[in-house]
């Protein structure tokens, strides 16, 4: 046998050893997903954290969202959590933290918030999971007092031109001088219409970019809080933040066109980042926060082939500013199941099969153990160099093609990339709601 052959066939039975023993090491440690109760080992390792960010390998399994549902109560129950951010739009998600707080303009049900909701894909937040999580937080909060009622927000960059209708009508009821200053700064848009991807294009053809104008009205928002004083700080959040959509999208969509390689999936990633760490700050000292987002942005992008791109994430940007000890990652994923997804961006939603986990996965591994459903806490010896091998971590996104399936696995070293990760043999699809 020559020297290379050698070689490769003693690299292959040194892989086969370590999945082996990673393998017997899961099912060891494998935690039974049963009822509630099978969540307080999680509750124990959550103890004493400042964020816990739940993923999902798909934007539309029902599993997923029950469980983190189930997560998220718990947390804020026994741990005393203050508020949800998820990756939703903040200007029509805000509508939902109006209805569990019940705000001034409240809807009467999360049932009505939802339904509104009209930028695809609707299905990931209007959805029968979400509306119960939102009229339990409802339920919950109507028992506390104002300023210590859960909130629940979108935090992602998207539905920028809500965001810049959102900030002239508040300010054109609000202040007037602000309003003439703001709209000013944004006439720059309207050429555009409406259009991100238009606008952007043709600044990167030459014409007049909103970048110092965005940027000017986020800080005169920013450094007058005293002349908007007949707004509650919620309401001046929701003015605020609406601004950073609007400046930060329009870095987002110019850079997706001007540049190559991960400057636009960052640009998004650290827009999250900072959207989850302003409410952090609005909800004071010792605030807590989950986070609801898929796999790609919760689990520590630099223990997964997203580090080889240069692509950041919110899970490795929060264990970097908070420290590891205050922040717990936490990955969801199946075997096979159903999924809503759509064939391409913006076609109809439909109920899609994901195939069995290909072999050199964790979710094949994970099928191995006689659990229907379960969960993984990572220690210190699932951190030994020998278990720290890459392997395949499913990821599903809005845009799925089953036939392709087997190109979508995230090379992972797993018990690095998360503190946990929940497994289920085969998943259902979300319910979606119906008008």
């Amino acid at each position: 046998m020559k020297q290379s052959q050698t070689k490769y066939f003693l690299g292959f039975i040194l892989l086969f050893v370590s999945m082996v023993s990673l393998a017997q090491n899961m099912k060891q440690k494998a935690i039974s997903l049963e009822e509630d109760s099978s969540l307080d080992k999680l509750m124990l390792a959550t103890a004493n954290k400042e964020l816990v960010l739940l993923g999902e390998a798909s934007h539309g399994t029902h599993e997923y969202y029950l469980w983190r549902d189930k997560i998220s109560r718990r947390l804020i129950l026994e741990q005393g959590f203050n508020f949800i951010a998820v990756e939703g739009d903040f200007a029509s998600l805000y509508h939902l933290n109006q209805y569990v707080k019940n705000l001034d303009g409240a809807a009467s049900s999360a049932r009505e918030v939802l339904l509104k909701l009209d930028r695809w894909p609707t299905w990931m937040w209007a959805n029968e999971e979400v509306v119960a999580l939102a009229e339990w937080l409802r339920n919950h909060n109507d028992k506390l007092a104002q300023d210590k009622k859960i909130g629940f927000y979108g935090m992602d960059v998207y539905d920028e031109w809500n965001s810049k209708k959102v900030v002239l009508d508040l300010l054109k009821t609000t202040n007037h001088t602000a309003y003439k200053f703001v709209k000013d700064q944004y006439k720059c848009f309207n050429p555009h219409k409406g259009e991100s991807w238009n606008y952007a294009h043709a600044v990167h053809a030459g014409k007049e970019g909103c970048a110092t104008a965005t940027k000017h009205v986020v800080e005169y928002i920013k450094n007058n809080r005293a002349n908007f004083s007949k707004l509650s700080d919620d309401t001046y959040f929701y003015l605020l933040q609406n601004t950073i959509v609007v400046n930060n999208a329009e870095e987002f969509y110019r850079e997706s066109v001007a540049s190559k390689g991960p400057v636009s999936w960052n640009s998004r990633v650290h827009h999250m980042h900072g959207t989850v760490n302003d409410l952090l700050n609005l909800y004071g000292e010792n605030s807590k926060g989950i986070v609801w987002a898929h796999n790609t942005h919760i689990g520590d992008a630099a223990y997964s082939s997203m580090r080889n791109t240069g692509e950041k994430n919110i899970g490795q940007l929060s264990r970097k500013e908070l420290g590891k000890d205050h922040v717990f990652l936490i990955g969801f994923t199946t075997y096979e199941g159903k999924v809503m997804a759509g064939s391409n961006w913006g076609s109809q939603m439909k109920e899609m099969t994901i195939p069995p986990a290909v072999p050199n996965s964790i979710e094949f591994q994970l099928n191995q153990i006689d659990m229907e459903s379960l969960y993984l806490i990572f220690d210190k010896e699932d951190r030994l160099d020998k278990n720290l091998k890459a392997i395949g971590n499913r990821a599903v996104g809005v845009v799925y093609n089953p036939r392709g399936d087997s190109r979508q696995f995230v090379p992972t070293i797993v018990p690095l990339r998360y503190d946990a990760l929940f497994f289920f043999k085969k998943t259902t699809a979300l319910h979606v709601l119906k008008h």
